[in-house]
Order: structure tokens, then sequence, then C-alpha cells
């Protein structure tokens, strides 16, 4: 699934293409995706400019004067900028016609979602899917103070407490045990038996996995690519994940892999005490 840098270097291809640009057609090729696509979507789009390509955790955020489409890419979807004659496959299920171009997404599961919320509702912020996510891991706001006051009552595995979203958003399951890897700590340890200055390292070390990931474009698993077509290559710096049996790049122990619900987790027993 793309996580948080994925969807970021998908909102930073766009944002040349889109921002400020008017959308002449929208062409729906199926009912929807993980839900209904907007029935009038259309003719709320059309004629209409695009602001700016915003993200808000996974979701893509394209602005208008009037709402804001909201774009989550599920399991396997991408976006892409093509020329407006560019046959369309089997999976690409939606196309938004700007000028000689369409941002086109292709989605071969059905998980994704492309959703629109009025301006007359509110501040997308509000929005159902977005109001209970926690603050973003590259901003300001988030601090191994906010890790360490807001899981003193936790006793999940810190694994799980980042992966919930709701203390810090889009730190997805590679990026965390990636990141619970750099910081020493094992992702089985129950969050609030974590102290200050162990989150200290974790903090730095989520900002420098995420960091890094855009840099390099993302991770390419499966069915992500890029807005251009290219594929990530962060997958080929990875410490622990998907890396099960094979040597620690620190101490040389084979790296371990165990579940944690429903999702896999990697780390070395030597260096994740």
């Amino acid at each position: 699934m793309p996580e948080l840098p994925e969807v970021e270097v998908t909102r930073r291809g766009l944002a040349p293409h889109l921002s400020g640009r008017q959308v002449q057609d929208v062409i729906l090729r199926r009912a929807g995706l993980r839900w209904p696509f907007p029935a009038n979507l259309p003719a709320l789009l059309r004629g209409r400019t695009i602001l700016s390509a915003g993200r808000r955790g996974k979701y893509l955020l394209l602005n208008f004067v009037h709402g804001t489409l909201l774009i989550h890419l599920g399991m396997s979807g991408h976006l892409r900028v093509l020329p407006k004659e560019t046959p369309a496959g089997k999976h690409d299920h939606i196309d938004i016609v700007i000028g000689s171009q369409v941002l086109r997404m292709t989605d071969p599961r059905r998980f994704g979602a492309v959703l629109w919320h009025d301006g007359a509702d509110g501040d997308i912020a509000q929005h159902l899917l977005l109001r209970q996510l926690g603050v973003e891991p590259l901003e300001d706001q988030f601090s191994a103070e906010l890790l360490y006051r807001q899981t003193r009552q936790r006793s999940a595995a810190i694994k799980q407490v980042l992966l919930a979203g709701d203390i810090v958003v889009g730190v997805g399951n590679i990026y965390a045990s990636e990141s619970l890897f750099k910081a020493r700590i094992n992702p089985k340890t129950p969050a609030r038996r974590i102290g200050m200055a162990r989150y200290v390292l974790l903090a730095a070390a989520i900002r420098e996995t995420l960091t890094a990931a855009i840099e390099q474009g993302g991770s390419t698993l499966k069915d992500f690519i890029g807005v251009d077509g290219q594929s990530g290559y962060f997958q080929q710096n990875y410490f622990v994940y998907d890396r099960e049996g094979q040597a620690c790049r620190v101490c040389g122990q084979a790296i371990r892999q165990i579940r944690q619900g429903q999702r896999s987790s990697f780390y070395c027993v030597h260096c994740q005490k």
C-alpha cells in the first residue's frame, strides 16, 4: 500500500501540472472504487480551477474554491499525468482532463477512493476521514514530547501505536519498521514503557526515514509508481523491512519477522532491545 512518502511524491509530481489549471472534463469509467464516485462529479469540476494540490496523511487533496477532491490510492492505486489521447486500460477508472493532458487514476484492486467535500460543509480538516488523524510527522507539531505525552496510558506495542495514526499520521508499516530499527526500539515494546530519551531517538528516526524515502521517490512495491511513471528506490536501502532471514546491516544477526495486528513486522533482536 502506498504510504506517506509515496503519496507526498505523488503530490509533488502533480502540483506543477495541476495548480492554477482549469478542469475541462471528468471521465468516469465505473460507478466507484471503495466507495461510489460522487454522481455529479463531472458537473462539479467542469470549468473549475484547481487552486493547489495538498496532502493530509495518505489522502491527496485537490483544492478548489468551492470544495476539495479527496483521493486515496488504496492498496494498489497510482496517478499519472498523460497526454489526453492516451488510450485507457482495464484498470484506468477516472480521468480529469486538463488542457492537453489527463490526470488518470489506475487501481487494479479498486480499494482506492475519490470523494468530494463541498466547501459549504465546512473546513476540509473536519471531514469524517481526516478529523481524527494525528499530527503530520514532518511538521513542527510532531515531537518526542508529543509521543511521550500521548503514550503514557498506551499498553499496546509501539509499532501498533504508530500505525494507529491518531498520534502521528502516515507512519505506515514499512516506515514504522525502519524507524524503530534506527531508534533501536523493539516493535513489541509497550508504548508506555518507552522513556523520553528513546522517544527523542524515535521522533528523529521517523523524520529522517520519511524524508529520505521522499527524496528517493518512495518505495516501489507491487503497483506503485510515481506520476511520471518512474519507480522509487528507497526499498534498496531497507535495514529490516522485508529482509527476514537476511543479515542485519549493523550487527550481522538474522532479521526476524513477526505478526502484529495482521501486519508483518521486521526487526533485529540484537539491535532492537
